[in-house]
């Protein structure tokens, strides 16, 4: 997968060298050599230095490629405006932007822009949404530690019922989507191919969570 992660402060250049353990392709853009420099000698990526909404320097990255980008500077207008020109003008399939005013997600949403918020949280959040396009946790309570996640039944929960879904203590389904209608479903609904549910997970259990269901 080509990334591209525009802004190298603490997220960008954490998220960088994450994503720079897999097999991933990285590239990230600041307008500050120094901060790019920070990476250090662990990062296999690629370093430009320029603005990030600059027309040369996006396709000196190699956005007409890039599978995802990553927005991450410490400006919330600047990441909404490179995060549409990424979307809107170069098509780029996933689009996550770094948000600082909660108040503004209902803005980045009808623009059809993925948000992140605290550092921590953020990067963890962005990975998940890299790497599992199954499972996208579409909010989050106290500091990420519940989770509300949405997901495609997998392959092997079909003919499940919803009460697999569920663990005490550590996670619930609340919602189930069947062909564009929504319901509170029981226990003992047969989950069918195609189904979307939604489902409090607690963050600790998350990967027990992916186990279960087959992620």
């Amino acid at each position: 997968m080509k990334v591209i992660i525009i802004g190298s402060g603490r997220m960008g250049s954490t998220l960088a060298l994450e994503l720079s353990k897999g097999k991933h392709d990285i590239t990230v853009i600041d307008d500050h050599a120094e901060a790019l420099n920070k990476l250090g000698r662990d990062f296999t990526g690629t370093k430009v230095v320029g603005v990030g909404f600059d027309k040369e320097v996006l396709e000196k990255a190699g956005i007409d490629r890039a599978d995802a980008v990553v927005v991450c500077t410490s400006k919330d207008t600047t990441n909404a405006l490179i995060g549409r020109i990424a979307k809107n003008i170069y098509r780029v399939p996933q689009v996550i932007t770094r948000l600082y005013d909660p108040r503004k997600a209902e803005i980045y949403n009808m623009l059809g822009l993925r948000t992140i918020s605290t550092t921590d949280w953020g990067i963890k959040r962005t990975i998940e949404l890299l790497n599992f396009n199954q499972l996208d946790t579409i909010m989050s309570f106290a500091d990420g530690d519940v989770n509300v996640v949405k997901i495609e039944v997998p392959e092997l929960m079909v003919g499940r019922v919803v009460d697999d879904f569920s663990e005490p203590l550590s996670s619930t389904v609340i919602c189930l989507t069947r062909r564009n209608k929504g319901m509170i479903p029981t226990k003992g609904t047969v989950l069918e191919r195609g189904d979307i549910v939604h489902v409090s997970v607690l963050n600790e259990f998350m990967d027990q969570f992916r186990e279960r269901v087959g992620l």
